[in-house]
Parts: structure tokens; C-alpha cells; sequence
């Protein structure tokens, strides 16, 4: 099987801006889907996003400073609300043809949605839900990343990589990564699958965050949600006292991810990530190990996501190969295909 590489950005679609604590020391500037915003939060506590251009001389709102109820621009001083509506002009009257597009943003579980496409089409309803933001306590990160956004659920739909990229800290022996059990599914939004590997050595970053001193037994399940959103659910355990159906067992080490990844443009996008450790503190010494070894590992995926984006930048019209490994891949293509589809279908209505 083949594919193409590069997928086409789509923007009727929620996907996260940026995380709600970023905007505690002011306003955020970012390049989401080709275009400029600003992300900031009234000193009200209202969440907004704005096009990062000011509509009197076209300076960045960025630079400018949050008020009770907007922004305000700091070159001549106009203020704008969440909604783009001009709520201050010093020193004349306000003119209600004075305004900056805004764009529809949701502020909830510690994410910061967005919503690029046609505002009309923007259903809450749509974003996804992850209650262990609340439950648990999760470390939160963010990288930059020159390539494509579907580059990044090819790399986490397919996990044979890990013991090449990830040997020093996730990953584990090659071995047993490559005969890893693997079942797969299409969802109505996606695709999931479930990975298991029985009695094997645990990974550097296991043995310091789970203090496993022998063999392991390492459930591991990933869902895919299109456009752009995995989630990930680790069960480490034991060998012999793991389960291949589910993490909801006694002791062990068990963590949550989240992934998302943002277009910036069709060859650049955000790579949103948080991690949780059951039980474990912030602060703890393995929830602060198990982070460190998250973001070495990220920093390999990014290495080899950005050299991928390189050599199809070459070569554009060339298709790339699909494994059997690769079945979470494909699906996850298709489903972001027919996501594609459905869009357009909407926009012809």
C-alpha cells in the first residue's frame, strides 16, 4: 500500500491554541492555519482570540497589554473585546465599524480550542473530552515542529519506531518492539489500537518512574480522533500481573497523554502534549523523571518528523509505503480524508 504524504490543513475543526495557563503573563502571539492570532485573557478572566493585527495601523495586538474586559493596543492605545468589537477609542467616539476579526475559542479542562473555519459551523458539542486534565496531575508542553501535522499520527499511530528513536528512555529493546501484539479498529472519528507486550525488559524511563527491577508486562492503548487529536493510556506493570484488557489494576505505573497537533501551515505545525502519572504530584520525583524522558523523546520525534518533511519536500508527488505495521496509519488517513470530505460537503450546501 501507498499514500501520499502531505495532508491538506482543514478548518472546520477545533484544535487547541495554546494551554490556559500560557496566558497568565499576558498576551500570546501564534501562527495558526496561515494566519496570526492573538491569544490573551481580559483581567475579567475572559479567554479570546483575535487576528494579531490591530485594525487602526495594522500593528500587532501582541505587543499590546490586557484590559478588564480586552486588549489594548499598544501603539495608539484602542481596546478590543473577545468578540473583535472596538470597546475603547481615546480620545474620540467609539465607531462600530471599528473591529478586528475574532475567532470562536473554548476555554475548558486546561485547553484553549480554536475554531479557524466558517464561525457559524463551530459546535462545542464537537470538542473532545478528557476529564483527567481535572482528575490528575499533568505537566504540560509544547514544540514547534517544521513538518506537515499529519506526520505526527503517523508517528504515534505506528510505534514500531520506539525502540529505534526512543532506546534511552521509552522505548525499550527493538526486539520485542517490533513482535509487539497489536490490535487495531476504525472509529466512527478515527482509529484506536491497543498494543501489548508481555514479559519484557522495561525502558530506562520505566525502571527510574516505576522502580521495576525485572521483566514487564506494558498495555498500551492509542486513539486517534481526526483532525488532529491522539489520546494515550500506558499500563505498566509486573510481568504476570498485567492485563492485555485494560490498566484498571492495583499498583503498577500508570500514565495519560494527550497529543495534539496544531497547523501552523501545511508544512509547519504545534505539537501540543500533556502528561499525568496516577497518584503522582507535580512535584514528585517520578512525575518530574517521567516528564524530563517525555520531552528527550519528543525532541527525538521531532528530529525525525522534521528530516521526513525535508525529503517529501523533495519529492512532493512521491507516494510512501504502508506497512502492516501501519494499519493504525492508514486508518487514521482515511479517517481525516473523509473529514475533508464531509467539510466540503457542508461548505456546497
Amino acid at each position: 500500500m501507498t499514500n501520499f504524504a502531505n495532508e491538506p490543513v482543514i478548518e472546520d475543526a477545533w484544535y487547541i491554541a495554546g494551554w490556559s495557563h500560557e496566558l497568565s503573563d499576558g498576551p500570546v502571539a501564534r501562527r495558526i492555519m496561515d494566519e496570526d492570532v492573538v491569544l490573551f485573557r481580559t483581567v475579567n478572566g475572559k479567554a479570546g482570540a483575535l487576528e494579531d493585527r490591530c485594525c487602526h495601523r495594522g500593528v500587532r495586538l501582541s505587543l499590546g497589554e490586557c484590559t478588564d474586559a480586552g486588549i489594548r493596543c499598544g501603539y495608539h492605545g484602542m481596546a478590543f473585546g473577545p468578540s473583535g468589537e472596538c470597546i475603547d477609542n481615546p480620545g474620540e467616539k467609539l465607531n462600530r465599524s471599528f473591529c478586528v476579526r475574532s475567532f470562536p475559542l473554548v476555554e475548558r479542562q486546561n485547553f484553549l480550542w480554536i475554531w479557524m473555519g466558517e464561525p457559524a459551523n463551530a459546535d462545542e458539542d464537537l470538542i473532545i473530552d478528557f476529564p483527567y486534565h481535572d482528575q490528575w496531575s499533568f505537566h504540560f508542553g509544547h514544540y514547534p515542529i517544521e513538518a506537515n501535522f499529519m506526520f505526527l499520527i503517523d508517528n504515534l499511530m505506528d510505534l514500531t519506531h520506539l525502540g529505534y528513536v526512543h532506546g534511552s528512555t521509552i522505548g525499550g529493546d527493538i526486539e520485542n518492539q517490533n513482535v509487539a501484539e497489536v490490535e487495531t479498529w476504525k472509529t466512527e472519528k478515527g482509529a484506536r489500537f491497543v498494543r501489548w507486550m508481555e514479559d519484557v525488559p522495561p525502558p530506562p524511563t520505566f525502571v527510574a518512574s516505576g522502580g521495576f527491577q525485572g521483566n514487564i508486562d506494558r498495555r498500551a492503548e492509542f486513539e486517534y480522533i481526526a483532525p488532529a487529536s491522539v489520546m494515550q493510556s500506558t499500563g505498566v506493570f509486573d510481568a504476570g500481573k498485567g492485563s492485555k484488557e485494560s490498566i484498571d489494576l492495583d499498583g503498577g505505573l500508570k500514565f495519560r497523554l494527550f497529543h495534539h497537533a496544531t497547523p501552523a501551515s501545511e508544512s509547519e505545525f504545534h505539537y501540543f502534549f500533556s502528561a499525568g502519572v496516577e497518584g503522582a504530584t507535580l512535584e514528585s520525583p517520578e512525575s518530574q523523571k517521567f516528564f524530563q524522558d517525555v520531552l528527550d523523546a519528543f525532541l527525538e520525534d521531532k528530529l525525525f518528523i522534521e528530516a521526513q518533511q525535508d525529503a517529501v519536500a523533495r519529492n512532493p508527488s512521491e507516494r510512501l509505503l504502508l506497512r502492516e505495521h501501519d494499519r493504525a496509519v492508514a486508518y487514521a488517513r482515511q479517517a481525516v480524508a473523509q473529514l475533508r470530505r464531509q467539510n466540503f460537503a457542508t461548505a456546497a450546501e
